[in-house]
């Protein structure tokens, strides 16, 4: 998808290309799946929204900025813990080549 498109797009653009290269690869997933937060005995009015979740076990976020800084990191921990996959990708299409980050729980 960078190599097609490079950067300079918002992420919606990025998103849709994904979702067309998901689509025809037969890659399964999951676009902007929403997740319940439980606060004590309840659950939050709000939910969270991954932009996609992978082989139903991967969240990967998608970014299209000028680098990753820490509060992204702190997101997909957290989406990490609330939909218990195992794994988290951080893709940034921002930059001149494509960055990608991983995040294990």
């Amino acid at each position: 998808v960078h190599r097609i498109l490079g950067k300079g797009f918002l992420e919606i653009v990025y998103k849709d290309a994904l979702e067309y290269e998901f689509d025809v690869r037969g890659i399964p997933y999951e676009r902007e799946k929403k997740f319940e937060v439980p606060y004590k005995e309840i659950i939050l009015p709000h939910k969270f929204q991954a932009d996609f979740v992978v082989f139903d076990d991967i969240i990967l976020e998608v970014k299209a900025q000028k680098g990753i800084v820490d509060e992204h990191y702190r997101w997909v921990l957290n989406y990490l813990a609330i939909s218990r996959c195992s794994l988290g990708l951080i893709i940034n299409f921002g930059e001149d080549s494509l960055v990608t980050k991983r995040l294990i729980l």
